[in-house]
């Protein structure tokens, strides 16, 4: 009976290992690229950009950390890593934070927190596609759907929010925020 290798684990490269089977044929094991598609990275990384670009014109410093998050969330999904999107998450909350704090317009701060939550959820679902099937895959569908699905769940929550916000007439960013948030924390659990 022949030697049997079973595949290499290669960082993120296409690898074919020869192995022999019990017949002495030779067998050709590939395996899958486990990087993120690139489409979920693309979708991640521009709703990203909307949220920091809403975050600039609601307040200059919200919006640099809303770009410091956009580059974690590329950098995050490029490696691979749950702990880097998490933290780009937390410096993202953190930047609305500051513009709330700074009396930026709810307007503003809404589609802020709506594109940094559909882009942590669209660098997260790209990871795990990257693990499920790999980057060769055919996901652009699923990637659309997911991001349609977050998107509308954010703009649902968002216009919740900014109801309450008007019916309340303090016009309080800070509260507007917070009540938003804590609906994303729990729609993030739900989901999980």
């Amino acid at each position: 009976m022949g030697r049997r290798l079973l595949p290499s684990r290669g960082r993120g490269r296409d690898e074919t290992v020869v192995a022999m089977n019990g017949d002495d044929a030779l067998v050709d094991f590939h395996e899958a690229d486990a990087r993120p598609p690139t489409v979920a990275i693309v979708a991640s990384v521009t709703a990203a950009g909307v949220a920091s670009t809403a975050g600039v014109i609601a307040s200059p410093a919200g919006g640099a950390l809303l770009g410091i998050a956009a580059l974690a969330f590329l950098a995050g999904s490029l490696r691979r890593s749950a702990r880097v999107l998490t933290w780009g998450a937390a410096i993202g909350v953190g930047g609305l934070g500051l513009a709330g704090y700074r009396g930026a317009p709810t307007e503003a701060l809404l589609v802020a927190a709506v594109g940094l939550t559909v882009a942590w959820d669209l660098a997260d679902h790209g990871v795990g596609l990257g693990e499920q099937v790999g980057r060769g895959a055919r996901v652009r569908r699923n990637v659309a759907v997911h991001a349609g699905a977050s998107l509308l769940v954010g703009v649902l929550a968002a216009a919740l929010v900014y109801g309450v916000t008007l019916a309340v007439g303090g016009g309080q960013p800070i509260a507007a925020l917070a009540l938003f948030l804590a609906g994303g924390i729990a729609l993030v659990s739900a989901l999980r």
